[in-house]
């Protein structure tokens, strides 16, 4: 599960793939994020054509429903992997519309999960595009889930599905067939522990909600 994360990273120091096309004043209106929660906005790189980078709220919003924020109404912010292709909810987008958010560490009960090095690392997510009548857009993502390895499993019995840099093309591709997809098995079915640390934080980080 995942449930909250941050991104603390500079924006000079962000992956370059997230700097190639990006929403006008980010560079100058970027903040890093101590604690971002479901229903905040999220950084996120998508492929509709081409890879960009844009922003995305964290709960995803299904595009045939007529009040996306009716109250009550459910806004999934995880999805399991191993049943993705089932899920009528998840469906279209694990075929079409996979994507990426950068984080760097993320939150299981009082510990934070991060790299040794720091470094900023992609959470493996799909996303939806929702519609009013009248034309206005909306998108929505959440991040998919998996079995946890041998670091998360004493805390959690789920963790976020961590796509390897280098793969950002293949992940987000909008176009994929079955065999495509299959290939992106070995990455959903988990990640090895080497090179992460496990750190017990005294206290939760303050939350910020950045509309940047």
């Amino acid at each position: 599960m995942c449930g909250s994360f941050e991104l603390k990273t500079k924006f000079d120091e962000l992956p370059k793939v997230l700097k190639q096309e990006y929403p006008r004043g980010l560079d100058t209106k970027y903040e890093t994020q101590n604690l971002i929660r479901p229903n905040d906005p999220v950084l996120v790189l998508k492929n509709e054509g081409k890879i960009q980078t844009t922003f995305m709220s964290w709960g995803l919003i299904s595009p045939w429903v007529k009040e996306p924020f009716e109250k009550g109404r459910p806004r999934p912010f995880n999805a399991r992997s191993e049943t993705i292709e089932k899920k009528t909810l998840f469906q279209a987008s694990w075929k079409h519309k996979r994507c990426l958010i950068p984080s760097s560490g993320f939150f299981e009960k009082k510990y934070r999960i991060r790299k040794q090095n720091y470094e900023t690392f992609w959470l493996g997510g799909i996303w939806s595009k929702w519609a009013s009548s009248n034309g206005a857009e909306l998108e929505s993502c959440c991040i998919l889930t998996t079995e946890p390895n041998d670091l998360v499993k004493p805390i959690h019995n789920r963790m976020p599905v961590v796509v390897p840099n280098g793969y950002e093309e293949e992940w987000t591709g909008q176009i994929k067939d079955a065999d495509e997809l299959k290939g992106l098995i070995p990455i959903i079915m988990g990640w090895s522990s080497s090179g992460w640390i496990k750190e017990e934080i005294e206290k939760p980080p303050i939350h910020q909600m950045n509309l940047f």
